[in-house]
Parts: C-alpha cells; structure tokens; sequence
C-alpha cells in the first residue's frame, strides 16, 4: 500500500498515524491512543495486558489489527500495533477513560478532514496556514513554507515516475540535495540548528527556504529533462539541482558579507519577535 506519515496531536501528545492511499483510511498507533486516554506510565504494558484480556474474550478486533514500522521516540523504527479508525472505535470502549468521547469526536474530525482535502487539496493549505498562523510564524514565512511544500511534492512526484523508492532512497537524495546547496547533510543542518526530530524546513530562515526550494525545483526540472533511469542517475540530478542553489548561495553571501545557513531555529526566529 501507498503509505503516508504523519504525526496528530491531541491535547499536545503524539498520535503517530499513516495514511493508506489504496483504502483511504488512517492507521493509528494503538500505543499512542492508550497513551493519550489512560496517562499511563507505561502505555506499552497496559497495551500488552489489554491486548491479552481482549484475546482471551475472543474480541475479533484485537485479531484484526496489524503491525507496521513506526519512529518511536528513539529515532528507531520499531513494529508497533495500529487499528484503521473503526477499530480504535471499537477498542476505546475496552478503555476506562474521562477522555473516550473528546477523543473519539477528535478521530472523527481527523478521518472526515482528510476525506475532505482529497477532494479538495486547497483545504490542506488553509489547514497548514492556520497552524503555523497559530505557532507564530509571519505570514512572510509561511508564503515561502507554502511553496516549498508544494515544490517538494512536485519533486517527489517526479522520483516516483523515475522508479524511486520513498523511503530511505528518498532520504538519500534529499541528503544529497541539502549537501550540495548548504555544504552540510541534512543531519548536520540539524545539529546546528540544535533540532532532533523536528523538521528542518520548519526552522529554515526565509532565505534558507528560498534556496532550498531553488534547489529542489532545479532538480525536479533537471529529472525531467534528462529523464533518470536508474537510482545513480537520480543522484546525479539531485546534486546538480543542489549545485544550482549552492552558486546562488555563494553569490549573495559574497554581496552581504553574511553566511545563509545559520543556527537560527523557529523558537530563536519567534522569541526574537515577540521581545
């Protein structure tokens, strides 16, 4: 299946989820939702317990669920347990908690929007701007986060048709796109901007942003003029795509004297704006 992370937040935890393409339905980890209702110490062993008692009952529910590879808080990715929507449904009312009803309203939101944005896509942006609205970022900013989601989704769509696989071979190019423009991997951008697992294009600059949309949009257009036919060649692309960027780069650090990759991360950006 088609699988798309994602992370949900209710009520400020984590709720890891994926999107399945083909059945059009989220899977959610089922660790998380027990997490969430019970403020166990342990979710992982009241999970366990559960899952027994709910065997021994003979719960068909608890039967049908699956395992899939989720990050967990390691960085790891470790199986975990997941249920589509239906059957956390069924599996809450197993869950003794003041919070099962806010959250079982919250699952059916989270399932309807998703609906909604397939037949509709501008839904996802007026969404994307209302969160990074509500975080604080400028309306500057989040015109260029905008765009450099919308680029980087035309560049993915590209790898796709060039047989590339998401995953770790997505992650590679991108790593070679991100070297070749800003003289640093994607982990070492991180490491400088003090970040762990939180997204770095959410803590580029405005400049920062520009030039890695520069980057990923050569590459999209190097891709489909040179048309790649194996992963080597797509490598190739990435870094010249990332090298378009790197003599923009150069350029204009060479006329204002200052570096534009900088250590600068959201919180920095927004405390700065709010003294």
């Amino acid at each position: 299946m088609k699988k798309q992370s994602d992370i949900k937040l209710f009520e400020e935890k984590k709720v890891r989820s994926v999107w399945d393409e083909e059945q059009e339905k989220w899977y959610i980890s089922i660790v998380d939702v027990v997490a969430v209702l019970t403020d166990s110490p342990n979710p992982q062993v009241y999970w366990r317990v559960l899952k027994k008692r709910l065997k021994d009952e003979g719960n068909e529910t608890v039967t049908n669920c699956n395992g899939l590879k989720m990050e967990a808080p390691d960085g790891k990715m470790r199986l975990t347990d997941i249920a589509d929507t239906e059957q956390l449904f069924r599996l809450i009312q197993s869950i003794p908690s003041p919070k099962a009803e806010p959250f079982k309203l919250w699952l059916a939101k989270v399932a309807s929007e998703r609906l909604d944005e397939m037949q509709d896509p501008e839904l996802s942006i007026d969404r994307a701007l209302e969160q990074y609205l509500a975080l604080g970022y400028s309306e500057s900013w989040i015109n260029q986060r905008l765009k450099s989601i919308e680029i980087r989704k035309e560049l993915t769509d590209e790898w796709r048709k060039r047989g590339v696989k998401e995953g770790q071979q997505f992650a590679t190019l991108t790593d070679i796109i991100t070297k070749a423009w800003s003289e640093k991997t994607t982990k070492e951008y991180k490491i400088l901007k003090g970040l762990k697992k939180e997204n770095l294009r959410d803590n580029m600059t405005n400049t920062e942003l520009i030039l890695n949309m520069l980057a990923e949009a050569s590459t999209k257009d190097i891709s489909a003029a040179t048309n790649p036919e194996n992963f080597a060649q797509s490598k190739k692309a990435a870094k010249q795509g990332g090298n378009v960027a790197r003599v923009a780069k150069k350029a204009l650090e060479a006329k204002t004297g200052k570096k534009v990759v900088t250590a600068l991360n959201a919180k920095k950006v927004l405390s700065l704006g709010n003294k």
